[in-house]
């Protein structure tokens, strides 16, 4: 499955009947993404706000033809739903739930691959997907979106997220799609997937990428970047100044001996060419740059 969402994508909420779900849920309804269904076990029948609601997943998928799942639900029940969405049918999977124990996101990671290797997950603890004018499935404030592209951006950190889609849409530059794969160890997107589908993207035509401490995604990128790809990518790693040893902010976001800091990553990605910033404000003015001089 693809990572793009557009006008034709529809979305069912698991969990638009909780207040969380709810909240985006509409917000994401009301910025023109096709919600054609919630699901909670034991509400069918109901609706919030004219969205029908149904028992299941499957008879949400029958009843509508979704395509699409955003789980909203509390950590013991989002691998069950994660499940639930992928065994009816749905290709693309939003999950935005934080504290999934690590051993649950690992078995429903495989079990995806094994059983459902169509199927996108994206996330858990993730901002979502936007494809600003189209599409927004997740948190993120399509405020902040400016359609038109041509910057795809795929990121770690929801917070970051949100500040590059701001600081680019204040300079008059659009995205194509923004991606916030989420920070948490086991996550169903990765940067490679994201920076493939920019690359063979014709509309996208450079890439914002946003990493940070923790783990090999950000070295396995760069080697990615330097055997594939052929548009300017510009970069920030957040966490230069984390002590080892110490979480900061995401479960995955946690430096172990020399690996995975901040200046590893830089040092990584500046070697294959891509542009590394210092912080997320100059991130943004060097892609207001790059995007000057594209022909």
């Amino acid at each position: 499955m693809s990572i793009f969402v557009d006008k034709s994508t529809k979305v069912v909420v698991q969990g638009l009947t909780g207040g969380q779900g709810r909240f985006h849920g509409l917000r994401n309804r009301d910025y023109g993404t096709q919600v054609v269904a919630g699901v909670t076990p034991g509400k069918g029948g109901t609706d919030v706000d004219g969205v029908p609601i149904f028992d299941t997943m499957a008879d949400a998928v029958a009843a509508t033809g979704a395509d699409a799942s955003f789980v909203v639900v509390p950590p013991k029940f989002a691998a069950d739903a994660i499940m639930e969405a992928a065994d009816a049918g749905i290709s693309f999977i939003v999950c935005i739930t934080e504290g999934i124990p690590a051993q649950d996101e690992a078995l429903f990671y495989n079990r995806l691959r094994r059983d459902h290797p169509s199927t996108r997950l994206l996330g858990p603890n993730c901002p979502g997907i936007i494809s600003p004018g189209k599409c927004n499935i997740g948190i993120t404030s399509g405020d902040i979106a400016l359609a038109g592209g041509p910057v795809g951006i795929v990121s770690r950190s929801g917070t970051l997220t949100y500040q590059a889609l701001h600081e680019l849409s204040q300079q008059g530059v659009g995205q194509t799609t923004c991606v916030g794969i989420g920070g948490d160890p086991v996550p169903g997107t990765s940067f490679i997937d994201c920076l493939a589908a920019f690359e063979d993207d014709p509309d996208t035509r450079a890439v914002m990428m946003i990493g940070e401490i923790g783990g090999s995604a950000e070295e396995q990128a760069a080697l990615f970047i330097a055997e594939n790809m052929t548009k300017p990518v510009v970069c920030y790693i957040a966490g230069v100044t984390a002590p080892p040893g110490r979480k900061m902010g995401h479960a995955g976001a946690i430096i172990s001996g020399s690996q995975g800091t901040a200046q590893a990553k830089m040092a990584a990605l500046a070697a294959v060419g891509a542009a590394v910033a210092q912080n997320p404000t100059e991130a943004g003015e060097m892609m207001v740059e790059v995007v000057k001089g594209l022909s």
